[in-house]
């Protein structure tokens, strides 16, 4: 079965960008990181949540573990969650399917340290129903320029 043409594009930008990883396609929707946990029977925690915040000095994107919430302050900037047309501006992509890279655009990132507790995450490709798998330290390789820190709550 033929990739939906959002999903495939990501497939094909991720290939470009040096991950070879095979974008799938669920019956069950992957829109919020319980429904992707449960979809692809993982942890909530390996569920790679693509948050955009927007602030002084303009979008960016951050990469939270399923299980933890981005406290915006440690973002700095005067962060604060964007609205869904900034995301799809920042983006190309409409919430609840934006991945971690390959956007239209490129966007300053921040990826949340506590991903590093798995070995492998889950991370939307482009629609609610397209994820793909991927070793956590490949995706930091293919994010060079990204900030790891601590970003979550308390």
């Amino acid at each position: 079965m033929a990739l939906h043409k959002t999903a495939a594009k990501v497939q094909a930008r991720l290939r470009e960008l040096g991950l070879d990883v095979e974008v799938r396609e669920l019956a069950d929707s992957t829109r919020t990181a319980a429904e992707a946990a449960a979809a692809v029977g993982a942890d909530v925690g390996q569920i790679v949540k693509s948050l955009v915040f927007v602030g002084a000095s303009g979008p960016v994107l951050c990469l939270c573990a399923g299980d933890r919430r981005v406290d915006p302050a440690k973002l700095g900037d005067g962060a604060r969650p964007a609205r869904a047309d900034e995301v799809r501006d920042a983006t190309g992509f409409a919430i609840g399917g934006v991945p971690p890279l390959g956007h239209n655009r490129m966007l300053a990132t921040v990826v949340d340290q506590s991903l590093r507790r798995f070995a492998v995450l889950w991370c939307a490709a482009g629609t609610p129903h397209a994820v793909f798998a991927v070793e956590t330290e490949r995706l930091l390789a293919a994010l060079p320029d990204a900030d790891v820190a601590d970003v979550a709550e308390a």
